[in-house]
């Protein structure tokens, strides 16, 4: 298990983790996501020992290790850049850390050997780097990582080099292998569909500081700030301004410029009135017969991807994109009436902090 508490790093004057806590459960696969310079990959090099940690404690296992030098942390890090030696095979750059501490030579090649089955790299053994792809090579990578046996793996964007193609195949391999060593695994990416698809845990970085942790789908259905709402799902989640009143019909009521007029269901929390920023995902947008959507509005994108269509309306100042499932007869153009799913609206203040619209339990 990782603990960090409220750890801090500074260049110069400069702070660019800024108290950060994160606990990482035992066997987890947690991704730390977020946009480039947020911190994420400081962080990992922190936990992993290749950048110290000004202030703040590294538990590992219950044990501080601020001060541990990393070839004695137990850790095995897996790089962007594979950095493989070109002038060994598959099979020597697997077993390198075994060499390098004496290990019988017949020990060693059994060793590679039963990596190379898990990583489906038996019949590569005894190439070198220059002869694999992309893939290959970063799964060489991670047999060079794990057959230290590691309790812990970091990787530093392993896919960011791939094609779409081979990440997506990546992310599978990836998956069943964490399945298979039952090792925690601390993951960084900017990528959040790599971070959805993988992770039992996912932190949001921020600026150096946790703008939200916690489960997949619990960021993406209870986002506690718009930060995360827009950064976690595909595309992003739609934001919109309004106005909050709560008229003589005792609901809250948000109503925006160009004609969208909804009634929140505020299950009895306490909202502001005021000006405030309306959420809502394209998936919870639907096309309306004409006249009897909450508000309508002009056509001016449509991507056509065969099971979904994704549709852009509004103007350029307000874009706002609906899914819809299959094809659709609308072209750029037209004008399409909508209605929005309220059970799924979000509600986020002048600070971008959520408003939450039931009471707490």
């Amino acid at each position: 298990m990782i603990n960090l508490r409220n750890v801090r790093k500074f260049y110069g004057a400069l702070e660019v983790i800024k108290g950060v806590d994160i606990i990482v459960e035992d066997g987890e696969f947690a991704v730390f996501v977020g946009p480039s310079g947020c911190g994420k990959s400081t962080l990992l090099r922190m936990i992993a020992g290749l950048e110290g940690i000004d202030d703040g404690d590294l538990i590992l296992n219950g044990k501080r290790i601020n001060d541990v030098p990393p070839d004695k942390r137990g850790i095995a890090m897996v790089f962007q850049s594979y950095a493989l030696y070109p002038h060994m095979t598959v099979a020597e750059n697997i077993g390198f850390s075994l060499s390098l501490k004496k290990v019988p030579e017949a020990e060693i090649r059994r060793q590679v050997e039963a990596v190379a089955e898990i990583l489906q790299l038996t019949d590569y053994l005894d190439r070198r780097p220059a002869a694999l792809s992309g893939g290959q090579r970063q799964r060489v990578a991670i047999g060079r990582a794990i057959i230290k046996k590691p309790s812990l793996i970091l990787f530093d964007e392993p896919l960011s080099n791939l094609d779409s193609a081979l990440r997506v195949q990546m992310r599978a391999e990836l998956q069943r292998l964490h399945r298979e060593l039952k090792a925690t695994v601390v993951y960084v990416t900017h990528d959040q569909v790599e971070a959805m698809t993988m992770a039992d845990r996912i932190v949001v970085l921020n600026k150096g500081v946790v703008a939200q942790q916690g489960a997949p789908m619990t960021l993406y259905h209870q986002p506690d700030n718009e930060f995360v709402a827009t950064f976690i799902g595909s595309p992003k989640m739609n934001t919109i301004p309004v106005l909050i009143t709560r008229p003589s019909t005792g609901k809250t009521h948000a109503q925006s410029p160009f004609g969208l007029s909804l009634d929140l269901p505020d299950a009895g929390a306490v909202v502001p009135q005021g000006q405030a920023t309306l959420g809502i995902r394209p998936e919870h947008l639907k096309i309306a017969a004409d006249g009897q959507g909450d508000f309508s509005a002009e056509v001016f994108i449509v991507e056509r991807l065969g099971v979904e269509t994704y549709m852009t309306v509004g103007s350029q100042e307000q874009p706002i994109v609906v899914r819809a499932e299959g094809d659709i007869a609308l072209r750029p153009g037209d004008r399409v009436s909508l209605t929005a799913d309220t059970s799924a609206c979000h509600l986020f203040d002048s600070t971008g902090r959520v408003i939450r619209l039931t009471q707490a339990s």
